[in-house]
């Protein structure tokens, strides 16, 4: 009751000044803080899911160099073999096709159209999911490949493109476990920077790279997050050039 009351006459003196012509000023809402436990719920949902991954990992090592433990070798099932070949396309098909997209098409798009802190928030959210879903396509991957091509019985050329698969993966888990989790935590570092500064909000890179010529502080955080995002970058394209030689291999044995 009491509440209706207070809506009621905080809408009387509303119209009350607008009437008078007087400018309305409303008091900004306070800052809500975040909850601890869904922050800690996320970095214990992070290491949980990167903990599981090195173990997939380590078990797709396992499978390239010891797979007569996992009964793959010549005398494998036809069906068994046809269904590893289905999931290796599948697993493929779905990390070059992620990777291209966010690499090349959608992070383009999103930065040149979205203000830079919205377009920093969104990546924060997407990249944890992007390098978790190529990272388990990368394990299907390399699992698949080397129980159709056996370490010991495989070709020159086979092995090579199981080192490529492997090197995509390791790229790919290195994004995930260490350079995103630190790109993310210096962005959020470098907008509170900016948020003081009143920038951010404006599509491109133009008002950072003027403040940052009479701020010492932003430069040097500039600086910082260069560094980690470009080496993050140089991982993702790695991997992605590793899966385009495979995709070179894969369209050579191919009858369509």
């Amino acid at each position: 009751m009491k509440k209706k009351k207070k809506s009621i006459a905080l809408s009387v003196v509303l119209q009350g000044a607008s009437k008078s012509g007087e400018p309305i000023l409303l008091p900004n809402p306070p800052n809500r803080p975040q909850n601890p436990r869904s922050r800690l719920y996320r970095s214990v949902e992070m290491a949980w899911s990167s903990r599981f991954l090195m173990g997939m990992a380590f078990f797709a090592l396992g499978f390239v160099f010891a797979p007569d433990v996992f009964g793959s070798g010549p005398e494998s099932p036809a069906i068994a073999v046809t269904a590893a070949r289905i999931l290796h396309l599948l697993a493929f098909a779905t990390d070059w096709g992620a990777a291209l997209w966010v690499t090349f098409i959608g992070g383009i798009i999103m930065f040149k159209n979205l203000p830079r802190h919205q377009f920093g928030n969104l990546q924060s959210k997407m990249f944890p999911a992007y390098f978790t879903l190529v990272s388990v396509c990368s394990v299907v991957s390399v699992v698949a490949f080397a129980y159709i091509h056996p370490w010991r019985s495989a070709s020159l050329i086979e092995r090579y493109q199981l080192v490529f698969l492997l090197c995509a993966l390791g790229f790919n888990l290195s994004n995930l476990i260490i350079f995103t989790p630190m790109t993310i935590e210096m962005m959020k570092q470098r907008h509170k920077i900016e948020r003081d500064l009143s920038i951010g909000e404006e599509v491109g890179w133009s008002k950072n790279v003027q403040v940052a010529k009479t701020n010492p502080q932003l430069a040097a955080m500039n600086r910082k997050f260069g560094m980690i995002h470009g080496l993050s970058s140089l991982a993702n394209i790695m991997a992605f050039g590793s899966l385009a030689i495979h995709s070179w291999h894969l369209a050579g044995n191919i009858h369509l």
